[in-house]
């Protein structure tokens, strides 16, 4: 049984205010109403963006993995459509001096099971040197396929950050979409889940209630980065968000030897 509190007007500090169910319910459906025509509006991009134009290239172009030059037809497994994530790369950094916000999207994207049942592929390509990427899919503990497409063109290769989206008929292989930014948040399920939160994601640029908690706070900005920074791309080993010295990317943490007392610095590098 649920009860409203005897003083509905004792609102906590930074909160919103107390109010009965009846009063909660008719808020609730009042935005409803504004959560189903965004749904709406998003189902009719997704139409749109089955009918962009196609853009031929290339399939037998060779991208390396482990073992070794492939071409790029390879990477469906034998399906028609494919899914890549291009994570950026910076050459001869230490495993947290990897790019934070790409190893965020990628740990997010550990199995495809779900793509290979409706006929869709997944893969990670980047830029890196091989003998580099494959340690870090290593210490990262990723399952799903990566590849090095050094030195090749877009669309396989160029601009990293960005899911891609490809279709194969027979031998022929065709570009379809890519996003850009924010585009790439459908592949992070936890910013979805935040966003019902009460609080959020806790980011600098959110429009949130005042007296909301603010966004954890960095140090002095390293790397061209000021605070507050993205909390859940980088922290010490106590959750804290932070770019320096002791920091790495968030999931790095849980990985087998990522301890307090190593150097964790991006020693340079940073997105």
């Amino acid at each position: 049984m649920t009860t409203a509190p005897d003083n509905p007007t004792t609102a906590l500090p930074g909160r919103p205010p107390i109010v009965d169910p009846a009063t909660w319910q008719a808020a609730r459906d009042e935005l409803l109403v504004r959560e189903k025509a965004h749904t709406r509006e998003g189902d009719a991009i997704a139409a749109a963006r089955r009918r962009l134009p196609m853009v031929e290239f290339d399939g037998t172009v060779e991208v390396v993995g482990p073992d070794g030059p492939v071409p790029f037809l390879d990477l469906f497994q034998g399906r028609d459509e494919l899914v890549v994530y291009k994570h950026m790369w910076y050459d001869a950094a230490p495993h947290q001096g990897q790019c934070e916000g790409c190893t965020t999207t990628a740990w997010h994207l550990k199995d495809a099971v779900y793509l290979n049942a409706r006929g869709v592929s997944f893969a990670i390509v980047t830029t890196g040197r091989w003998d580099e990427v494959a340690s870090f899919v290593d210490f990262m503990g990723y399952t799903q396929p990566w590849y090095s497409v050094r030195d090749v063109a877009a669309p396989v290769g160029g601009d990293m950050g960005y899911l891609t989206c490809f279709l194969r008929d027979g031998d022929r292989v065709f570009l379809t979409y890519s996003t850009t930014a924010r585009g790439n948040e459908p592949a992070n399920g936890s910013l979805g889940l935040l966003d019902m939160t009460p609080y959020g994601r806790r980011e600098a640029w959110e429009d949130d209630p005042e007296g909301w908690p603010e966004a954890p706070q960095a140090g002095a900005p390293v790397g061209g980065h000021g605070a507050p920074i993205c909390w859940y791309w980088r922290t010490d080993a106590d959750g804290n968000a932070t770019w320096g010295p002791t920091g790495r990317p968030v999931p790095q943490w849980t990985r087998p030897g990522a301890t307090p007392v190593e150097t964790l610095g991006r020693q340079g590098h940073h997105c």
